[in-house]
């Protein structure tokens, strides 16, 4: 089908020019949407007559930029005041999600939690991993490395000895390890199995630490997933290899201080009280932040969107397929919201959803507009299931359609779309990029700086509401908004449901109060 060449375009190639993007402020184009989008964030109704006029309206102009950069500030002025964060089983969670609550009662909705117990890792002190033999060098927390969520605690100084360094499987079998010097520290490269194989297989063989070298430049937040049983941290591709050119010289010191508690928490969710309960569209974001900061682009943005789209919804006409929006908790602790919510359900719960969509960061700084991979064109894409592909051409035409490139982004696993696919939901969403590198061509389709990442704040104290680009916000809200309506509709392409639609009552001939046959 036509489409620009560039639509599906592999984003994975680094450059070292830069060009700046010099407006970042959105073009005000909806302005009566947002009038109508005032008077709902104001009262929480509509006036008698603004669901007639909501109703001639798509979707795709009633969510606009405006709504979702009122509803960031209010996250950011809660984050503010309850300790400068939202991060999970803290006040500033807690009271964002009184304020989703709030707004989705206000537009109609009942709202439920839905609660779960989780083991909470956290680092008691700052860790550590310097050379120490054959020359001394201290690397940077954060720069050079980063612990993996879940690592063990130790503090190790031993000899590092390279596993099949050379291989994307390094590590990923406890043959690399024939051999291994007991107590060593194991150094893998980052490659093509969990992080926690290569950790475990480390450990198996008496490693006292393992490291865990990126294929990038940079380093990586990565997890183990469940307690390690030794320190295992995450290397940029930089330093991993410094480190290597020691040969077998080499001698580290690494040290984590990190402990595990039983916590409680819980998503929120709402759906439309009408539309087919047995072919369910789900809408979701996480609302929570990292201790670090407010995470106002991840995920105030994404939450931002679920939140609006709701509101603008409750005001249209009783949709196909009924619509259930959820605000994930403890996404940034391992996607755990979403993974608990969906083991719970039965096997008919399951089988009632239609498909999923996703909205995890909309408003990158340095952005793109990444459609998620259904296809699976990505070599790194997770294996989706059928139907994942048609919800990617959905967003995908929007986008052509406004004359704006789009391209695939990778189904990695790291949002919350994750568990519906190991469930079989077909999956999809809309992403305006984290930790990956733009490109001089990709500055030519979407402005902003090559050589640098799409979200320079990502996962730091800096993402804030003024680390915001609201291009991005309005053009993937835009397109996010028209997907959630078409899907609402009907999902035929997805799941091949057609929506019933009940028969016309007959004409029966009346004169006054009187029928006449």
């Amino acid at each position: 089908m036509g489409a620009p060449a560039p639509r599906r375009k592999s984003v994975q190639q680094p450059v070292s020019e830069s060009v700046e993007k010099t407006d970042r402020s959105p073009t005000p184009r909806r302005t009566t949407a947002a009038a109508l989008t005032a008077l709902v964030m104001t009262t929480g109704v509509l006036a008698s007559g603004g669901t007639a006029h909501a109703d001639e309206l798509p979707l795709s102009e009633l969510v606009t930029a405006e709504a979702l950069e009122e509803h960031m500030a209010n996250l950011a002025t809660i984050a503010e005041y309850n300790g400068g964060n939202r991060a999970t089983s803290t006040p500033g969670y807690d009271v964002a999600a009184l304020y989703i609550e709030n707004q989705l009662e206000r537009a109609g909705y009942e709202t439920f939690r839905h609660e779960y117990s989780y083991e909470l890792w956290r680092e008691q002190s700052e860790p550590t991993l310097s050379q120490v033999a054959p020359d001394e060098m201290d690397l940077v927390e954060g720069e050079d490395f980063s612990t993996m969520s879940y690592s063990g605690s130790g503090d190790v100084s031993a000899p590092a000895v390279a596993v099949n360094i050379d291989n994307e499987e390094s590590g990923c079998s406890a043959d690399d390890f024939t051999d291994f010097p007991e107590g060593a520290v194991a150094i893998t490269l980052r490659g093509s199995c969990p992080f926690g194989d290569k950790v475990q297989n480390s450990a198996d063989a008496g490693a006292s630490a393992a490291l865990v070298v990126n294929t990038e430049d940079e380093t990586f937040l990565g997890t183990v997933e469940t307690m390690s049983d030794i320190p295992a941290l995450g290397v940029s591709g930089l330093a991993g290899q410094e480190l290597l050119s020691a040969g077998d010289d080499l001698e580290v010191h690494v040290s984590v201080d990190a402990s595990i508690t039983e916590e409680d928490s819980y998503s929120v969710l709402a759906e439309t009280p009408g539309g087919a309960d047995d072919n369910v569209v789900m809408v979701g974001g996480h609302l929570d932040s990292v201790e670090e900061g407010p995470g106002i682009n991840d995920n105030g943005s994404g939450a931002s969107f679920v939140l609006e789209t709701a509101i603008q919804l409750a005001a249209k006409e009783e949709p196909n397929n009924k619509v259930r929006f959820a605000f994930w908790g403890t996404e940034e602790e391992g996607l755990i919201g979403s993974n608990e919510y969906v083991a719970d359900l039965s096997e008919d719960e399951v089988d009632d959803i239609a498909l999923y969509l996703n909205f995890d960061m909309i408003g990158s700084y340095n952005y793109g507009r990444f459609v998620l991979d259904g296809r699976m064109d990505l070599p790194d894409s997770s294996d989706a299931p059928a139907g994942s592909g048609a919800i990617a051409e959905v967003f995908e035409d929007y986008f052509d359609e406004q004359d704006q490139v789009s391209e695939p982004g990778v189904l990695s696993g790291r949002s919350d779309y994750s568990a519906f696919m190991v469930a079989g939901v077909p999956s999809g969403g809309l992403f305006s990029g984290a930790d990956g590198v733009k490109t001089e061509e990709q500055v030519e389709w979407y402005g902003g700086t090559a050589g640098e990442t799409f979200d320079p704040y990502y996962h730091t104290a800096d993402d804030t509401f003024d680390k915001i680009d609201w291009d991005s916000v309005d053009e993937l809200s835009s397109a996010g908004a028209h997907g959630v309506e078409f899907f609402a509709e009907s999902t035929l392409p997805v799941n091949g449901v057609v929506p019933l639609t009940a028969p016309e009552a007959p004409e029966l001939s009346r004169k006054g109060d009187a029928w006449l046959r």
